[in-house]
């Protein structure tokens, strides 16, 4: 089974990558792996994976793909929110241009006969809805996005559902949450706070948190967050919504309980860490998130990560080493 990767050098597609060489998307099924970023990989891969160091939208890529076409992409690659404001037209070409171009690269084989359609799983995101308000919602929610990048996921959500439509490729979307924690070096994600708090925590460094205690966020670990992207893969084709787009459940806390959980764990006082100066804008894009609904979600065997306690455990445990907080 050949396997496509965007963004494989990035947070959650380099532990994809690790992921599916060693729990395979289909058992029984030889992997070929081929990871797509603009940066190398660290150390040697295995013989059956495979880099292309450039762009996802590039014709060199597709044309190694010429004569294995994937089975199955994971589209994670994108200009994030911060970083989309200031440079608008970075934006525009990578979240946009580039994703156009990579969608019509996988349906060209299958236009041609040489190929059935790939399922591709794009990484959306919740910042899709924009500012929701304090009264719960549910999975049926529709976008209002208030930043670009939330315009750019929602846009091409729409150009996968009208892929699959056509029968060229064989699409879905998940729209993410805040994925904790990311690297403390990380630029470019308005709600780097939700990851930040514990890299702090565990390396007992101080820290200034942009939006207050009671700021509520989604919430979701890493490890769940690569569980609903292959089940996502798996889903068989019939059931898929219309929209061919799932909101996958999220644990919903304020900023203080995950403070608190996180600090219960390391046996600190979160006092003696955390400080808090909430920026108004912040908090309206990043922390104002209600309780959220997911009933067609969980019947289709998508998880959140259980409990904050869950949550936490996992996050800590991922942490190889303190890093640098900044």
């Amino acid at each position: 089974m050949h396997v496509l990767v965007t963004g494989a050098g990035g947070f959650i597609g380099a532990a994809l990558a690790e992921r599916l060489q060693s729990v395979p998307l289909v058992p029984g099924l030889p992997l070929r792996l081929t990871l797509v970023d603009r940066a190398g990989p660290a150390a040697p891969c295995a013989p059956a994976v495979h880099w292309h160091i450039g762009g996802f939208a590039d014709r060199a890529l597709f044309e190694a793909l010429e004569d294995h076409p994937p089975d199955c992409v994971f589209h994670l690659a994108s200009v994030p929110g911060s970083l989309a404001e200031r440079e608008p037209g970075l934006g525009v070409q990578a979240n946009l241009l580039d994703t156009v171009a990579l969608c019509e690269g996988l349906a060209r084989p299958v236009r041609e006969g040489r190929a059935r359609a790939p399922r591709l799983v794009f990484a959306s995101s919740v910042a899709v809805y924009g500012a929701l308000g304090t009264q719960a919602v549910d999975e049926r929610q529709g976008p209002q996005p208030t930043l670009s990048y939330g315009v750019h996921k929602w846009m091409t959500e729409l150009l996968v559902a009208d892929y699959g439509r056509r029968g060229d490729i064989d699409g879905c979307s998940i729209r993410l949450p805040g994925i904790v924690a990311r690297p403390p070096a990380e630029t470019g994600h308005g709600s780097a706070f939700m990851s930040q708090i514990f890299h702090a925590l565990r390396a007992r460094q101080m820290y200034t948190c942009p939006v207050s205690a009671q700021a509520t966020a989604w919430w979701m670990s890493l490890q769940c967050c690569l569980d609903n992207l292959v089940h996502a893969a798996r889903l068989p084709t019939r059931g898929m919504p219309t929209a061919r787009c799932w909101q996958p459940p999220v644990l919903q806390s304020s900023v203080g309980d995950v403070v608190q959980a996180i600090a219960h764990a390391q046996g600190l006082d979160p006092k003696d860490w955390i400080r808090y100066a909430p920026d108004a804008r912040t908090e309206a894009l990043f922390g104002c998130l209600p309780a959220l609904r997911t009933p067609q979600s969980e019947a289709a065997g998508f998880r959140h990560d259980g409990s904050l306690e869950s949550l936490v455990t996992r996050v800590l445990g991922g942490l190889h080493s303190p890093g640098m907080v900044e």
